[in-house]
C-alpha cells in the first residue's frame, strides 16, 4: 500500500484500532514490480527499468495484521523532553508537541506527541498508544505547515 493511504481516514480507523499496522517493507521504501514490456510506455522515464523488465514504486509499505517481531520492538532514543525542550515546539492550533523524527521520541513526556507517519513502520502499541492523526489545519508550527502528523502518547509497558 502507498505509505500515505495511511492518513485516508478508512484506513487509520483500522491502525488506531489495533486491527492494521505496517508490516516489513521494502528497501528505502522502493518496490519493484515485473510487468509486461508492452506495459513499459505506461511509466515516467526512469521508472521502467529495461534491462530487469522491472518498474520502481517508491514510499511503498506492507499493511498487515499478523504478529510480527518488529511490532514487539522498542523504539529507542537518548531525548528527553527536559533536556531538549527548545526541539519540541507545539503546534500553534493543537494542544501537543512536535516531533521531527521518530528517533527524537522524548521518553519522558506524559502528553500528545505528533509524529512523522513513518512512525508507525516501528510502532510498538504496548509502547505508545496512537490517538489520532493531525488534521491539516493543525500541522502548524510558528506559522509554517508540516507534513502529516500521527499523534501518540505513552503507554504502559506490559511484559510481553
Amino acid at each position: 500500500m502507498p505509505l500515505n493511504s495511511i492518513t485516508y481516514k478508512e484506513v487509520f480507523k483500522h491502525i488506531k484500532d489495533n486491527n492494521l499496522w505496517l508490516g516489513y517493507g521494502f528497501n528505502a521504501g522502493n518496490a519493484y514490480f515485473a510487468i509486461d514490456p508492452l506495459e513499459s510506455k505506461n511509466f515516467a522515464k526512469g521508472v521502467y527499468d529495461e534491462k530487469t523488465g522491472l518498474v520502481k514504486f517508491r514510499n511503498v509499505t506492507w499493511g498487515t495484521n499478523l504478529d510480527i517481531k518488529k511490532r514487539h520492538e522498542l523504539i529507542d532514543t537518548i531525548y528527553t523532553y527536559e533536556k531538549y525542550k527548545d526541539k519540541y515546539p507545539k503546534y500553534d492550533n493543537y494542544d501537543a508537541i512536535n516531533v521531527d523524527k521518530v528517533a527524537e521520541i522524548p521518553m519522558d513526556y506524559e502528553g500528545v506527541m505528533g509524529v512523522p507517519i513513518t512512525f508507525l513502520g516501528k510502532h510498538n502499541p504496548k509502547q505508545f498508544e496512537v490517538v489520532g492523526i493531525l488534521k491539516p489545519q493543525d500541522r502548524v508550527v510558528n506559522g509554517k505547515r508540516i507534513y502529516a502528523r500521527i499523534l501518540i502518547r505513552k503507554a504502559k509497558i506490559q511484559k510481553e
